[in-house]
């Protein structure tokens, strides 16, 4: 049988083929934009601040850029599966705060102690959490908010309403996992990167992360396909709750201490990071990519405003607000451009 091809699609493979070099890298960038908004803006807003700001291409701001967004991109991660998954997490700050405290609680019994225990309790409570949304069928907002009163008040009861911090005896293995050095980046640094790569497998290359993006893009139409979407919810929440305590761990060994005034608002800087990242906060659409970005984006702006110096560092949360609120507009009017 012999193929037609008619008019219309001669002129339009002729049109494709004769496309200048121009048009060809517009409709790249274009494609880039629509893909990965956050990675585009961060490349553009460093480039600027790099040229203008004297102290920002230092090679020291840029070590400590890369070690302060790990600690908020471990919590990202997991907040990227349970947003995808069609959920939400509010008590990731509490229990990257409890995780923390824990872990310096733990390292009085050795390495293990101090790693296992904060995973142990952190990963329970996001598995209490993910039973509760996925059993009961209650709202991920009001469970995770009573997870977030708990731990938070769990931290408040070993640390004596936070009257006592607990060390981490200088010399101990378990601060190299927060303070150790390789090739001039922290080891916080390269954990990040192998849960991030970790993290890009399981959410792209595995049944697992299919039914994560189908669950959050129709979960009625998922249990009707027969995916284990209940596991997977579980699932998606036990992982935020590791990911979460391990941050806490890091941030720890990083601070010889378990202090317990660390993580208030962070579950929302986290939420903040993966939305600006270009993942919905409707579910079924997200990459672990877009999450890196947005943590890195959210705290280039603040690195800014920080050296500007004149701005009051309240300014902080009225950009980064500002921000994420254009951000969401445009991911909307790109959900429009891809439908026509």
């Amino acid at each position: 049988m012999s193929t037609t091809i008619r008019p219309a699609d001669h002129r339009a493979r002729d049109g494709a083929a004769t496309d200048s070099p121009a048009v060809r890298s517009a409709r790249l960038l274009l494609e880039l934009v629509q893909k990965q908004p956050a990675a585009v803006v961060f490349v553009a807003v460093a480039a600027i601040a790099w040229v203008t700001l004297p102290h920002f291409g230092s090679g020291t701001n840029m070590r400590d850029l890369a070690m302060q967004s790990s600690f908020l991109a471990v919590i990202a991660l997991g907040m990227t599966f349970v947003i995808i998954s069609g959920g939400i997490d509010l008590s990731a700050g509490s229990v990257y705060a409890l995780g923390g405290v824990l872990a310096a609680y733990g390292s009085q019994w050795g390495f293990v102690t101090a790693l296992l225990l904060p995973l142990a309790v952190c990963g329970l409570i996001g598995m209490i959490n993910g039973i509760l949304v996925a059993r009961t069928g209650m709202a991920p907002f009001i469970v995770t908010l009573a997870t977030l009163l708990f731990a938070r008040g769990l931290l408040l009861a070993i640390t004596d309403e936070g009257a006592t911090t607990y060390k981490i005896e200088r010399g101990q293995a378990f601060l190299e996992i927060g303070r150790g050095t390789l090739f001039g980046l922290g080891y916080p640094v390269y954990l990040t990167l192998l849960l991030f790569a970790a993290g890009a497998v399981l959410l792209r290359r595995t049944a697992f992360g299919q039914v994560v993006f189908a669950t959050g893009g129709s979960e009625r139409s998922a249990v009707l396909m027969g995916l284990p979407v209940i596991r997977t919810k579980i699932l998606v929440y036990t992982l935020s709750g590791l990911l979460a305590g391990f941050a806490g761990a890091m941030t720890a060994a990083y601070l010889e201490s378990g202090v317990t005034v660390i993580g208030v608002g962070t579950e929302l800087d986290a939420i903040a990071a993966v939305v600006i990242g270009g993942t919905l906060l409707t579910g079924g659409v997200g990459t672990v990519i877009g999450t890196i970005f947005g943590v890195l984006l959210r705290n280039v702006i603040q690195d800014i405003i920080n050296e500007i110096g004149t701005l009051d560092s309240n300014y902080q949360s009225v950009v980064s607000g500002a921000f994420l609120l254009v951000v969401v507009v445009l991911q909307r009017l790109l959900g429009y451009v891809r439908r026509e």
